[in-house]
Parts: C-alpha cells; structure tokens; sequence
C-alpha cells in the first residue's frame, strides 16, 4: 500500500533577500492552506514527514527549519529526536508560559535547542521569564499598526534578540520593517508556501508495533536487527532518520545494527511512537512480493559473502544491507540515486547498489544473475554457487515474515 505525504514550506529571507530558513507546515493535501485542529497532530505530522519519510536534507536543503511547537510537544521527550542544529522550535502564541515551561525551555536550551517566540503582539510581563532563553522573536505585522510595531521593535531591542517579521504582503511592508531594523522577514511578498509531495510505500503497522514491544521488553540488540530484517521500507526509514539526526555527521552506515547504535534507543523509542501516532492507515500487506524478494536475496547475499570470506561478519551484515536495499527503486518508484541520497551509506554498499562494483556489487551481480536463471528455468554454471544455498536463504526469509506475523 503507497501513500501521498505532503509537507509545506515557506522561506525566511535576510536582510539581503537571501534565504535564511524554512518554516514547515502542516499539509495533508495539495491545496496550499491548512485547517488544524490538534496543534501536536499537526507538528507531529510535519516531524515524521520531514524527518523520517522525506528526510531533512531533501525538505531543508542545508537551511534550518522553523517548527511550530505546542506545549504539550516541547514538554514531551519526542522533541528531543529532532536535531537540534537543524531546527528552531517555535513557541506558539497559545502556550502558557509557566514556569516549568520556562525551565524546560532552559533545559532544551542547553541540549542545544534554538527557541523562538510565535505570533508577539508586543513585550509583556509574561515574556521576561522566558527571554534569556529565547533567539528569534516573530512579529505579526497583521496584529499591529506601524506605530505599534515600532513601539514592539523599539521594546525588545535591548534583549538583542533576532526579530523576524512575518506576513508580509507588500514592498511597503518590508520597506518600513527593514528600517525598523528587522533581521528576518517572511511572507507573501518574497514567497507563498510551497508543498513538497512524495507518494511512498508505507512502512508497515506490524513492524512498528513488533519493534514496539521488543524495545518495551528491552531486548538484546540482535532481536531488535532482526524486527528490521522483513521489512526494507521500516530499514529505509531507519536510515533516512539516522541522517536526519546525524546532519552532516562524517559518519557512514554499514549495516542495521551501526545505524541503531548511532540513534539509541531511546531515540528509536520515540521515532516509533512518533510513526504509529501518525498514521492513518493499516500499512502494508505481510506478503508484499517485492519485500518478500528483498528479504530473500539480502539473507542469499549473506550467505553467500559468509561462505566466500569467512568470520568477516561486518562485511556479511554490509552484504545483507545491499539486498534489502537493492529493490528501493521498486518500491518506492523513485530513482535509485536520489533514494540513496537521502542516507550516508557506506562507501562499498553504495558503490554496489549504484553500478555494481566491488566486492558487494559483484555479489548483487550474481544473484541477480540467479534470479534470471531461476526465472528462465534454466541453472547453468554461473548460478550454480549461490543456487546451492538459495533454498536455505528463501526457508529463512519465509520463517522470518512467518515469525513477524505472529508477533
């Protein structure tokens, strides 16, 4: 079953005109408005697309990205799977802003968190608290009167805070915001938001609550690699998270178990929770043929590198994650470059699942070769290594999807 995701952004200029950031928004169509009802639906929705499912460098494109936040999210830990280098959190205009908001706020602060105020109207009592911690306050130029909005501007100069002035519709508008001062501007006169659409293959309920319990049980690190294995969209996902989070990290992928080493699990526990608090379907059927396919040829591929170079494990897990990936293009429908360009993959598996080469390439040659021969009925020499241990590697893949059903 395929999905159509959608998430929205519109650009934050400097006082150059040149691009600063994106705010994301909420979308869940193509018309380029939103109705929210539930603000932590709503920014959860917009989390799970840009971070997992688009992944950040596609929706961001090395620019930060302004995320509107309620109180019961920045309050929460989900917040903390976002990289904080990456994102500002915008406190929105309805949070109260208590006390132990404000300590929380001190606290993401110091995890490396940029904080912004949404929607001010102008500096009040309410505000002092929380200003040590905050970066970017945002001015709705529909909500003042130019007398008022210098009144404001003139107020929280002394903070020495980054002041942003969003809808702006006109040239005159930014005119006077620009001589008022302001560093940042947003709105209809520089750009209306545009919406980023992918249509995916979703990854599949029946992994997310597998791997759901296993982390609720604290399980061994092998069971929580092998609830990945059936499934090559949830390991897809996986990955784009992990790249997501790293930001540029010189940190390069090689197997399941090194990219949910580089997350941990907490973070893994709240990307779940995340996934399954946002979905609205009943994902993918078990017996996907393309999945299927994709299990059994990366089980085939590693046992077939087991069995040429023996007790070199991590090249085995190198060769399992090159079939799993290798039907993406399938399933995904979209070209093989761009997928894997949303991942920082180990050097030799992308090099083998882009033009073959290598050690792993010349394995995926070979299976692939097989799979030919299989299909044609006819076994010759070539085939006949990996064929002898095909019927081990489709047992296998079989137990493996039979298992996964009856968790």
């Amino acid at each position: 079953m395929t999905t159509t995701l959608h998430i929205g952004r519109q650009p934050i200029v400097n006082r150059s005109g040149e691009l600063f950031a994106y705010e994301l928004l909420f979308r869940d169509s193509q018309i380029n408005q939103a109705t929210v009802i539930d603000d932590l639906a709503a920014t959860s929705q917009v989390i799970r697309n840009a971070f997992s499912e688009f992944g950040v460098r596609h929706v961001l494109e090395n620019h930060r990205g302004f995320i509107n936040v309620s109180a019961d999210l920045l309050m929460s830990d989900a917040i903390e799977l976002l990289p904080p280098q990456a994102v500002v959190l915008e406190i929105l205009e309805t949070v109260a802003l208590t006390p132990d908001l404000v300590a929380r706020c001190a606290e993401l602060v110091t995890r490396g968190f940029t904080l912004a105020l949404d929607d001010v109207h102008h500096l009040a009592p309410e505000h002092l608290p929380i200003l040590p911690h905050i970066s970017f306050i945002k001015l709705d130029l529909q909500a003042c009167t130019p007398a008022e909005l210098a009144e404001t501007m003139a107020a929280f100069r002394p903070y020495r805070l980054q002041m942003l002035a969003e809808k702006i519709d006109t040239e005159e508008q930014f005119a006077h915001c620009h001589a008022l001062g302001f560093d940042l501007f947003q709105g209809y006169f520089f750009a209306r938001p545009t919406i980023l659409t992918s249509r995916q293959p979703r990854t599949p309920n029946w992994a997310l609550l597998q791997l759901l319990g296993l982390l609720n049980q604290d399980a061994d690190t092998r069971d929580l690699v092998r609830a990945f294995q059936p499934s090559p969209q949830l390991s897809f996902t996986l990955l784009k998270l992990v790249n997501s989070v790293a930001c540029g990290a010189p940190c390069h992928i090689d197997s399941i178990e090194h990219a949910l080493s580089l997350l941990g699990r907490r973070q893994l526990m709240r990307w779940v929770q995340l996934l399954l608090f946002t979905r609205n379907d009943t994902g993918l059927a078990r017996q996907d043929p393309l999945t299927n396919l994709a299990v059994c040829r990366a089980r085939l591929m590693e046992l077939l590198c087991l069995q040429r170079h023996p007790g070199q494990r991590t090249l085995a897990e190198q060769a399992f994650m090159v079939g799993l990936l290798s039907l993406l293009e399938a399933l995904y429908q979209e070209p093989l470059a761009d997928l894997l360009a949303q991942m920082q993959l180990h050097a030799e598996i992308e090099a083998a699942l882009l033009a073959g080469e290598g050690r792993l390439g010349e394995l995926l040659g070979e299976v692939l070769l097989l799979e030919r021969c299989e299909a044609s009925g006819s076994i010759d020499a070539r085939c006949a290594a990996a064929s002898a241990l095909l019927l081990d590697a489709m047992t296998w893949a079989d137990q493996l999807l039979a298992d996964s059903a009856q968790d």
